[in-house]
């Protein structure tokens, strides 16, 4: 495993970490792994060298962090651990029960730990940028869970570039904690955060962790998987040409190398300097040792561009932007993958 600096922190994570979205209650979502089915992967993971574990409160609604954390307790010893969890999203049909207000944060962090059973979590995230909150009110909450112990860093998640450098300027004018990590999403099909998102965080010092990169499943190749026929984002998100032909790119380098599809999807996101770590979100243990492989596995020149040539731009994709998305036309094929 290799670990690196979480932006200008002196924090220490390994370049994978544990995606969790897929553990906790099933009455959430039918593809979701209960307690039992979640060790094996934790555990493997670990045994692996991961130290970095992503939580969210709005995982099954609690269940997420409640079994995630059941295991960790278990097997692991939590000084060791980097744990993050986010904020945000709605945890019950209360009007308060949602978004980025000091109430809604304060009740959260509260309860997260409790679920938890943890006196602090590592990194304290807010889930997107909540735009009906006053930015003052949300940074100086969580400012205050900093210095109260319950968390030990901050971060951030899907938002625009503008809307961080909001929250950036409120925490220096007040001499806040500011935020260490960024997270986003980012594949050979999804590269619009590219543009200013990374280069701003690299620029200002935060790290950039990157979920998704197998773009929903659709890079692994495999459009017949539970979570893909029961999740209406996957389409919403990857529903046009462009990401189809990407998908075929990236078969098409895998069959070229001898690997699975993942493999290369992965190793293409590992192999920006920029990205510090990216989720793995596994059902098995071998599809967590694809993205072990990817960590070895150095991409051509010619390689990358049979990846890329497909893309074209589009809308961004998060909570301010859904359904929206620009029609893509893919590039000619060159060299080896001509005839393929």
């Amino acid at each position: 495993m290799e670990y690196v600096q979480l932006g200008q922190s002196g924090l220490r994570v390994s370049r994978l970490c544990l995606g969790t979205m897929n553990m906790g209650s099933k009455a959430w979502k039918p593809w979701i792994f209960d307690e039992k089915e979640s060790e094996p992967i934790i555990a493997h993971a670990l045994d692996n060298g991961v130290n970095f574990i992503d939580l969210a409160d709005f995982y099954s609604t609690g269940a997420g962090e409640e079994v995630v954390c059941n295991v960790l307790n278990r097997i692991a010893q939590r000084d060791r651990l980097i744990i993050t969890t986010k904020v945000g999203y709605a945890m019950n049909d209360d009007v308060n029960g949602y978004g980025h207000s000091r109430k809604h944060i304060m009740d959260s962090i509260n309860a997260s730990l409790k679920r938890m059973k943890s006196d602090y979590v590592d990194i304290y995230m807010l889930h997107y940028f909540d735009t009906a909150t006053p930015v003052e009110e949300t940074m100086q909450a969580l400012n205050d869970i900093v210095r109260s112990g319950k968390a030990r860093y901050i971060g951030v998640s899907t938002m625009n570039t503008w809307q961080l450098a909001k929250i950036l300027q409120v925490c220096d004018r007040n001499g806040w904690v500011k935020p260490i990590n960024m997270q986003l999403q980012l594949n050979c099909a999804y590269r619009e955060e590219e543009r200013e998102m990374i280069p701003f965080c690299v620029d200002q010092g935060i790290g950039v962790s990157v979920f998704s990169p197998l773009a929903r499943g659709i890079l692994t190749s495999d459009l017949q998987s539970t979570r893909n026929k029961t999740d209406f984002f996957t389409a919403q998100m990857y529903n046009d040409q462009a990401s189809f032909e990407i998908a075929q790119s990236v078969a098409k380098v895998a069959q070229v190398r001898g690997c699975l599809p993942a493999q290369i999807a992965q190793a293409w996101v590992l192999g920006k300097s920029e990205i510090s770590s990216m989720l793995v979100g596994a059902d098995t243990k071998q599809q967590f040792d694809s993205a072990l492989a990817a960590l070895e596995t150095k991409l051509t020149a010619e390689e990358v561009y049979e990846l890329e040539r497909n893309y074209t731009p589009c809308d961004l994709i998060n909570d301010y932007t859904a359904g929206k998305r620009i029609p893509r036309e893919p590039r000619p094929a060159q060299g080896i993958y001509l005839e393929l």
